[in-house]
Protein backbone atom coordinates (compact mmCIF):
# COMPACT_ATOMS: atom_id res chain seq x y z
CA UNK A 1 0.00 0.00 0.00
CA UNK A 2 1.42 3.68 -0.87
CA UNK A 3 2.08 5.71 1.88
CA UNK A 4 -0.11 8.79 1.69
CA UNK A 5 2.46 11.07 3.23
CA UNK A 6 4.83 10.25 0.27
CA UNK A 7 2.37 11.62 -2.24
CA UNK A 8 3.61 15.35 -1.92
CA UNK A 9 6.84 14.79 -2.43
CA UNK A 10 6.62 12.58 -5.59
CA UNK A 11 4.55 14.58 -7.01
CA UNK A 12 6.92 17.87 -6.36
CA UNK A 13 9.98 15.89 -8.29
CA UNK A 14 7.62 14.68 -10.99
CA UNK A 15 6.48 18.52 -11.57
CA UNK A 16 10.49 19.38 -11.39
CA UNK A 17 11.03 17.24 -13.91
CA UNK A 18 8.61 18.59 -16.04
CA UNK A 19 9.25 21.98 -15.95
CA UNK A 20 12.87 21.08 -16.51
CA UNK A 21 12.20 18.86 -19.57
CA UNK A 22 9.57 21.43 -20.76
CA UNK A 23 12.42 24.63 -20.35
CA UNK A 24 14.92 22.29 -22.46
CA UNK A 25 12.74 21.92 -24.92
CA UNK A 26 11.59 24.95 -25.61
CA UNK A 27 15.30 26.24 -25.79
CA UNK A 28 15.65 23.71 -28.44
CA UNK A 29 12.41 24.72 -30.58
CA UNK A 30 13.89 28.54 -30.47
CA UNK A 31 17.08 27.58 -31.43
CA UNK A 32 16.01 25.68 -34.27
CA UNK A 33 13.39 28.11 -35.40
CA UNK A 34 15.98 31.12 -35.43
CA UNK A 35 18.01 29.17 -37.34
CA UNK A 36 15.80 27.85 -39.61
CA UNK A 37 13.93 30.15 -42.51
CA UNK A 38 10.47 31.68 -42.29
CA UNK A 39 8.41 32.03 -45.27
CA UNK A 40 5.09 32.76 -43.22
CA UNK A 41 5.65 35.98 -41.05
CA UNK A 42 5.78 39.05 -42.73
CA UNK A 43 8.83 40.13 -43.38
CA UNK A 44 9.99 43.21 -42.22
CA UNK A 45 12.19 45.62 -43.94
CA UNK A 46 14.25 48.69 -42.34
CA UNK A 47 16.10 51.14 -43.75
CA UNK A 48 19.39 52.39 -41.91
CA UNK A 49 23.06 52.53 -41.24
CA UNK A 50 25.87 50.31 -39.68
CA UNK A 51 28.12 52.68 -37.40
CA UNK A 52 31.83 50.74 -36.71
CA UNK A 53 33.17 51.36 -33.13
CA UNK A 54 36.39 50.75 -34.56
CA UNK A 55 36.53 53.03 -37.95
CA UNK A 56 34.09 55.64 -36.27
CA UNK A 57 32.76 55.48 -40.01
CA UNK A 58 29.86 53.39 -41.67
CA UNK A 59 29.41 49.84 -43.71
CA UNK A 60 29.34 50.42 -47.34
CA UNK A 61 28.17 47.91 -50.03
CA UNK A 62 29.92 48.83 -53.30
CA UNK A 63 28.61 46.51 -55.10
CA UNK A 64 31.53 43.71 -54.35
CA UNK A 65 33.22 45.92 -52.35
CA UNK A 66 32.74 46.06 -48.54
CA UNK A 67 34.06 48.28 -46.16
CA UNK A 68 33.24 50.63 -42.96
CA UNK A 69 34.50 53.99 -44.44
CA UNK A 70 30.84 55.91 -44.75
CA UNK A 71 29.96 58.95 -43.84
CA UNK A 72 26.77 59.70 -42.23
CA UNK A 73 24.22 60.04 -45.09
CA UNK A 74 26.31 58.59 -48.06
CA UNK A 75 24.59 56.69 -50.19
CA UNK A 76 26.77 53.25 -50.44
CA UNK A 77 26.24 53.42 -46.53
CA UNK A 78 22.23 53.34 -46.63
CA UNK A 79 21.28 49.35 -46.18
CA UNK A 80 17.90 47.59 -46.33
CA UNK A 81 17.53 45.33 -43.63
CA UNK A 82 15.18 42.56 -43.75
CA UNK A 83 14.19 39.95 -40.78
CA UNK A 84 14.49 36.66 -42.62
CA UNK A 85 12.90 34.31 -39.54
CA UNK A 86 11.23 33.62 -36.18
CA UNK A 87 14.22 34.73 -34.29
CA UNK A 88 17.24 37.51 -35.32
CA UNK A 89 18.76 36.47 -38.74
CA UNK A 90 18.45 39.02 -41.41
CA UNK A 91 19.85 39.96 -45.15
CA UNK A 92 21.56 43.22 -45.48
CA UNK A 93 21.33 44.83 -49.11
CA UNK A 94 22.82 47.97 -49.82
CA UNK A 95 20.13 50.26 -51.29
CA UNK A 96 22.70 52.14 -53.92
CA UNK A 97 23.82 49.30 -55.57
CA UNK A 98 21.33 46.04 -54.53
CA UNK A 99 24.04 43.94 -53.70
CA UNK A 100 23.79 41.80 -50.87
CA UNK A 101 26.16 41.89 -47.66
CA UNK A 102 27.37 38.54 -47.44
CA UNK A 103 31.10 35.97 -45.91
CA UNK A 104 32.47 33.83 -48.11
CA UNK A 105 33.80 29.85 -47.14
CA UNK A 106 37.12 32.11 -46.34
CA UNK A 107 35.44 34.44 -44.13
CA UNK A 108 36.45 37.39 -46.41
CA UNK A 109 32.95 39.93 -46.87
CA UNK A 110 31.84 40.07 -50.12
CA UNK A 111 28.83 41.90 -52.21
CA UNK A 112 27.06 39.77 -54.13
CA UNK A 113 23.88 40.38 -56.83
CA UNK A 114 21.50 37.13 -55.43
CA UNK A 115 21.36 37.19 -51.57
CA UNK A 116 19.25 33.53 -51.24
CA UNK A 117 22.57 31.85 -49.99
CA UNK A 118 22.82 31.24 -46.51
CA UNK A 119 25.87 33.11 -46.96
CA UNK A 120 23.80 36.01 -47.02
CA UNK A 121 22.44 35.76 -44.17
CA UNK A 122 23.14 36.75 -40.32
CA UNK A 123 22.28 36.10 -36.65
CA UNK A 124 21.96 39.38 -34.96
CA UNK A 125 23.03 39.72 -31.43
CA UNK A 126 22.43 43.10 -29.36
CA UNK A 127 25.29 43.12 -26.83
CA UNK A 128 25.16 44.26 -23.32
CA UNK A 129 26.63 47.27 -23.98
CA UNK A 130 24.03 48.11 -26.53
CA UNK A 131 26.14 47.17 -29.45
CA UNK A 132 25.04 45.06 -32.08
CA UNK A 133 27.24 41.91 -33.60
CA UNK A 134 26.42 40.35 -36.29
CA UNK A 135 27.39 36.45 -36.77
CA UNK A 136 27.44 34.53 -39.74
CA UNK A 137 24.61 31.74 -40.12
CA UNK A 138 26.27 29.49 -42.10
CA UNK A 139 29.77 29.81 -40.74
CA UNK A 140 29.01 29.89 -36.79
CA UNK A 141 31.16 32.23 -34.23
CA UNK A 142 32.43 34.51 -37.87
CA UNK A 143 31.39 37.73 -37.19
CA UNK A 144 31.42 41.09 -39.50
CA UNK A 145 34.22 42.86 -38.48
CA UNK A 146 36.38 45.88 -39.49
CA UNK A 147 39.93 47.65 -38.89
CA UNK A 148 40.65 50.95 -37.35
CA UNK A 149 40.98 51.54 -41.64
CA UNK A 150 37.64 50.63 -42.14
CA UNK A 151 38.50 47.38 -43.82
CA UNK A 152 36.88 44.04 -43.64
CA UNK A 153 38.27 41.42 -41.27
CA UNK A 154 37.95 37.45 -42.04
CA UNK A 155 35.66 35.59 -40.20
CA UNK A 156 37.87 32.95 -38.18
CA UNK A 157 39.48 35.97 -36.84
CA UNK A 158 36.85 37.52 -35.46
CA UNK A 159 35.10 36.95 -32.00
CA UNK A 160 31.93 38.41 -30.04
CA UNK A 161 33.94 40.69 -27.18
CA UNK A 162 35.98 42.38 -30.05
CA UNK A 163 35.31 46.18 -30.69
CA UNK A 164 35.81 45.37 -34.52
CA UNK A 165 32.65 43.57 -34.57
CA UNK A 166 30.36 45.99 -32.74
CA UNK A 167 28.24 48.21 -34.88
CA UNK A 168 25.49 50.76 -34.05
CA UNK A 169 22.17 51.30 -36.01
CA UNK A 170 21.28 54.98 -37.57
CA UNK A 171 19.01 56.24 -39.56
CA UNK A 172 20.88 58.34 -42.17
CA UNK A 173 20.08 62.44 -41.93
CA UNK A 174 16.87 63.28 -43.35
CA UNK A 175 15.44 59.35 -43.05
CA UNK A 176 12.75 57.75 -41.23
CA UNK A 177 12.25 54.51 -40.32
CA UNK A 178 9.92 52.68 -43.29
CA UNK A 179 7.79 51.38 -40.75
CA UNK A 180 5.09 53.14 -38.75
CA UNK A 181 5.10 53.01 -35.10
CA UNK A 182 2.02 51.56 -33.84
CA UNK A 183 0.02 53.78 -32.02
CA UNK A 184 -1.77 53.01 -28.73
CA UNK A 185 -5.11 54.52 -27.76
CA UNK A 186 -5.78 55.44 -23.93
CA UNK A 187 -8.63 54.83 -22.32
CA UNK A 188 -9.76 56.04 -19.05
CA UNK A 189 -12.86 56.29 -16.84
CA UNK A 190 -13.32 59.58 -17.91
CA UNK A 191 -13.95 58.65 -21.83
CA UNK A 192 -17.07 59.05 -23.02
CA UNK A 193 -19.52 56.32 -24.84
CA UNK A 194 -20.66 58.39 -28.21
CA UNK A 195 -24.20 57.06 -28.38
CA UNK A 196 -26.07 57.15 -31.79
CA UNK A 197 -28.75 60.16 -31.84
CA UNK A 198 -32.35 59.23 -32.94
CA UNK A 199 -33.36 61.06 -35.98
CA UNK A 200 -36.16 63.49 -35.15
Amino acid sequence: MLNLFLLPSLFLKKTQMFVAEENVDFRIHVENQTRARDDVSRKQLRLYQLYSRTSGKHIQVMGRRISAKGEDGDKYAQLLVETDTFGSQVRIKGKETDFYLCMNRKGKLVGKPDGTSKECVFIEKVLENNYTALMSAKYSGWYVGFTKKGRPRKGPKTRENQQDVHFMKRYPKGIVDLQKPFKYTTVTKRTRRIRPTNPS
